[in-house]
């Protein structure tokens, strides 16, 4: 494991919670126990940082697809889309 690939993976978490902000870290890091164990059949205490690294941005894509989709439903709601 490479101290880069570790910092990144500590930044994309950062970067996660961030744009979640709802979501409690402890919470955060069992999705991805979730999706470590849905994925590949390890938990997250199984798996390199490499692995942990592209966990959290498979969370952050689902994010992003499920913010877009509340904003677009908010805006819809509003009439502002159409």
């Amino acid at each position: 494991m490479t101290t880069d690939v570790r910092k990144q993976a500590l930044a994309a978490l950062a970067e996660l919670s961030d744009m979640i902000p709802e979501v409690r870290v402890g919470q955060l890091v069992a999705h991805l126990g979730f999706l470590s164990e849905d994925e590949g059949g390890r938990g997250l205490g199984d798996i390199n940082d490499d692995e942990l690294l592209a966990m959290i941005h498979q969370h952050r894509a689902e994010a992003t697809r499920i913010v877009r989709d509340e904003t677009v439903d908010a805006l819809a709601r509003n009439g502002l889309v159409g």
